[in-house]
């Protein structure tokens, strides 16, 4: 009966005329960010932060929410067309499905990735309707001692899933979290590692950072990459509706990508392009003939888009349950959360309601939405993507820079954003990673704050982290995936000389 009561409520808030205006609206521009090559989430969704300061919270979050969500349906779009992944977790799509195209079965590969996508996704808004729930009572029962072995294991598993070197990673992460802790200290009310700059007295936002990390940075990164033209590849679409044939063929694939691609969104630091990755490396060593994966087998499209949209809604389960972000987009969107005066974490389900089960609801409307965009609209997305970059992007760097300015009406904030858009493109350059930064300064706080209650409860013992079964687990699970490829590397260099 409660379900019932919480599905009349999500979709009484969902169906609001302006939040389902701002639905379509975060549908329509996820899918423009998703089909246009070299921007992504993270840059779209810091990009639009700024206009939603005056909507109500849970309009906010279902318009950017519809962003996140949305690129994994445009993504597919160009990985098949031009071999160009229109977003990071699309980049397995390219395998088979460029190659379907080629052999004139662009129509199919782009309607299962469609129907793939819109299954998986709502089949992740079910789960974070049951999962939810009951994982937020569980957390209710936190305190802050397994508040900071959880947030010090959501650390540590993203720079141990990161992409590039873990020793980056980490040098990353540590520079979030002192970039948090810039400012006035509430506890003591004194300044600190201002280096006397008026400006930061009252510490970073995370709008200017974003912006400026993702935004600029990706607007350098493509003028200076962009002298190459990339090219639709020519041939009818058609046949979008896939057949029984591919139903069949695709069906298991399709099942096994929804159901691993929403468990592995829920660990941080994991997300789509993981998920992708491990669903067609599964399809492949469950294959009668593995081969023909890479030749434009249909089964390398299902899973893969399937998983990358499961993993999107599964990574709504830690921020909506327990305040932690799972990924760079997600954190954006707690951040959302503060400046609305929403705090993240266990309570928001009990003290905002119309939040959680309005997102729901948005949903499960969004991915309806986003089938009905992209199969019938897939000729102006192919249309899209023959527009020059270097038209796109002064319109990114003016929106940016508004942006920034409307944070605080404070020239200042442009100022920041410049400087970490510069520092985002050096760090890209050279293989150092943004997410875990923008992670660790949202996490920051939360685990100061946690950390400082836990010593004044235990005056000052800090054997409380470790007294603290499920707290003492984290840490232990935390320490391990630290330690653990150090020894492998050691272990590596003695075989290696011994040999």
């Amino acid at each position: 009966m409660d379900l019932l009561n919480h599905l009349f409520l999500a979709f009484n808030v969902a169906l609001e005329p302006m939040n389902i205006l701002l639905c379509l609206l975060g549908c329509l521009v996820g899918t423009f960010v998703g089909v246009l090559p070299g921007l992504g989430p993270a840059a779209a969704t810091s990009l639009l932060l700024p206009i939603t300061y005056k909507l109500p919270p849970v309009s906010a979050i279902i318009m950017l929410g519809g962003i996140y969500y949305g690129t994994q349906y445009g993504g597919s779009t160009t990985s098949i067309l031009i071999n160009v992944p229109g977003e990071a977790s699309s980049v397995v799509t390219c395998l088979d499905g460029y190659q379907m195209a080629r052999k004139g079965r662009a129509g199919a590969a782009l309607g299962i990735a469609a129907f793939g996508s819109f299954i998986a996704g709502t089949f992740g808004t079910f789960m974070l309707m049951l999962v939810g729930p009951p994982l937020a009572g569980l957390a209710l029962k936190f305190g802050p001692p397994e508040f900071v072995g959880l947030v010090f294991l959501g650390l540590t598993l993203v720079t141990y899933l990161s992409s590039g070197s873990m020793a980056k990673a980490l040098m990353m992460a540590t520079l979030g979290l002192l970039l948090s802790y810039v400012g006035i200290d509430l506890v003591t009310g004194r300044e600190r590692f201002t280096l006397g700059i008026p400006t930061i007295v009252t510490g970073f936002d995370i709008v200017p950072i974003v912006m400026g990390l993702f935004g600029v940075s990706e607007v350098l990164i493509n003028i200076e990459g962009s002298s190459s033209r990339m090219s639709v590849f020519q041939t009818k679409i058609r046949g979008l509706l896939p057949t029984k044939k591919d139903w069949k063929d695709s069906s298991g694939a399709l099942t096994r990508g929804t159901i691993l691609g929403f468990l592995i969104g829920i660990i941080p630091g994991a997300g789509g392009l993981t998920a992708s990755f491990i669903s067609y490396a599964v399809e492949k060593k469950v294959a009668r003939h593995p081969e023909t994966f890479g030749t434009g087998d249909i089964r390398g499209v299902a899973g893969p888009e399937s998983a990358n949209n499961a993993a999107v809604q599964g990574a709504f389960i830690p921020m909506l349950t327990m305040g932690i972000p799972c990924n760079v987009v997600i954190a954006i969107l707690i951040g959302a959360l503060m400046i609305h005066g929403v705090p993240p974490g266990p309570r928001l389900m009990e003290d905002h309601p119309q939040l959680f089960w309005g997102v729901v609801g948005s949903m499960y409307i969004g991915n309806v939405m986003l089938l009905l965009l992209n199969l019938p609209l897939i000729s102006m997305w192919v249309k899209l993507l023959k527009v020059p970059y270097s038209l796109l992007f002064p319109f990114i760097f003016l929106f940016c820079l508004i942006g920034a300015y409307t944070v605080g009406n404070n020239i200042q904030d442009v100022y920041i954003m410049i400087v970490f858009g510069i520092l985002g493109y050096l760090m890209k350059k050279y293989g150092y990673e943004p997410a875990p930064l923008v992670l660790a300064f949202v996490l920051g706080p939360m685990f100061e704050n946690a950390f400082r209650q836990s010593l004044i409860l235990s005056k000052g013992n800090p054997m409380i982290f470790l007294s603290h079964p499920i707290s003492a687990v984290f840490i232990v699970v935390s320490l391990f995936l630290l330690v653990f490829p150090l020894v492998l590397n050691f272990l590596r260099s003695q075989h290696g000389q011994a040999s």
